[in-house]
């Protein structure tokens, strides 16, 4: 997933983009096909996720965004290539803080993030116009122009260089674009710790009217990452 803010000169160097399965999806979010089907939905982060492509050839509607998107997609496509094997290298010498359950193993693991890089980018070619670059907090749609929208692996996760008021004006944004509700996952830090303000964020949507359930989901990859954040209008 793309993890960077854009500056004032954006960097390829600086995206990294790799991407989650569409199985990964429905399990990091609880979801399944019946449920989305006559949905709008949105994935935001989505970086070189495979949901939007997978989903579509499903007949869903799904539109993706990411800061990411900005970039030519054949240098997008080289990048993620090099960002999975420097993932892969540096997994290698860290195992032990990873769940093995839901992958066999590191190759295992290389071959569906490659998976989801080869969809993603086959789908761009064909449906460009639904793939948007974005700059978080601020996104360019209507508002409730999506039934239900997804975040993974972005809020909460960067915590140490994504302060609080960012996480509030990115949540604000992606609950302006729902008509229905917001997922996200996981509700941790990339060291495993739940998001210190999340208690308080919690409280305040309950106090603005929103229906919040904190659910724990089929799948962990990081420790302790086994949890989302459903929010209901």
């Amino acid at each position: 997933m793309t993890n960077n803010l854009r500056s004032e000169k954006l960097e390829i160097e600086r995206i990294i983009f790799i991407g989650r399965t569409y199985k990964e999806y429905l399990n990091m979010f609880d979801l399944s096909l019946p449920e989305l089907e006559r949905k709008k939905i949105l994935d935001c982060p989505a970086g070189a996720c495979s949901f939007s492509a997978i989903g579509r050839q499903k007949g869903l509607n799904i539109e993706a965004c990411d800061i990411a998107y900005y970039f030519n997609r054949a240098d997008l496509y080289a990048k993620g290539k090099e960002d999975i094997q420097h993932t892969i290298e540096k997994m290698k010498k860290s195992k032990n803080n990873y769940n093995w359950n839901y992958f066999k193993n590191i190759a295992d693991l290389k071959y569906q993030r490659q998976q989801a890089l080869e969809d993603c980018v086959v789908d761009m070619k064909r449906h460009n116009n639904r793939y948007t670059a974005v700059s978080l907090p601020e996104l360019p749609y209507c508002d409730e122009a999506f039934d239900i929208v997804l975040s993974a692996h972005f809020l909460f996760m960067y915590a140490d260089r994504l302060d609080y008021a960012f996480h509030i004006k990115c949540l604000e944004e992606l609950l302006r674009v729902s008509k229905k509700e917001l997922r996200i996952f996981p509700l941790v830090d990339l060291e495993g710790h739940r998001y210190a303000y999340l208690d308080h964020i919690i409280k305040n949507l309950t106090e603005l009217g929103y229906n919040i359930n904190e659910c724990k989901v089929d799948y962990e990859f990081q420790t302790h990452a086994h949890t989302m954040l459903k929010i209901v209008k």
